[in-house]
């Protein structure tokens, strides 16, 4: 897994081996990029479910004003730190080494308001939909905040007008997609 454009272009980075992790892989990443790349310059990015920080990584490398690491494994939390320290991209970096949930509640009381907010969590969870209800009454999300969910191709996601959010976009892939929504 590499860092595909930018500031810290063609940089390796390493990846969580133990937890299970699904890293994006390095075409779909591009492929997301590409999608985001009006967007990213200035940014404020929130990466919720970090594992490796990559996509965190990927949104500083191309401009990104700042970006928020959410996790709460000590492994990841450590190759984030490694990966943000390789790609000499720390000084833009804020890890927050805690729950999703618990570390919106900690953003809220910042008063920090993301432009986007990207979330990988674990698959077939419904993880996606705690922190969207959870995003809904926050103000950490605003209605100018892209929100972008990593899920199986195969996930459900008829629940979002019902919760308040519109899909901007989707795009499906082999055996993932990204869906891209809104606060209404």
């Amino acid at each position: 897994m590499r860092v595909i454009a930018g500031s810290a272009r063609s940089l390796n980075l390493k990846t969580v081996k133990s937890l299970g992790t699904r890293p994006t892989t390095d075409r779909i990443k591009e492929t997301l990029f590409n999608i985001l790349q009006n967007d990213i310059e200035r940014c404020v990015f929130l990466d919720l479910f970090s594992g490796s920080g990559a996509i965190g990584i990927e949104a500083l490398s191309r401009g990104a004003k700042s970006a928020y690491f959410v996790e709460n494994n000590k492994e990841a939390l450590k190759c984030i730190d490694e990966n943000l320290t390789h790609t000499k991209l720390k000084d833009n970096a804020t890890v927050l080494g805690y729950d999703v949930l618990m570390a919106i509640d900690r953003l809220e009381a910042e008063n920090i308001t993301f432009d986007i907010i990207f979330m990988d969590p674990p698959y077939e969870k419904e993880f996606e939909k705690k922190v969207l209800i959870r995003l809904k009454a926050s103000n950490v999300a605003d209605n100018n905040t892209l929100i972008i969910i990593e899920a199986d191709k195969r996930t459900d996601f008829d629940y979002l007008d019902e919760l308040g959010y519109e899909i901007v976009k989707e795009k499906v892939y082999k055996t993932n997609k990204h869906i891209f929504a809104r606060k209404k």
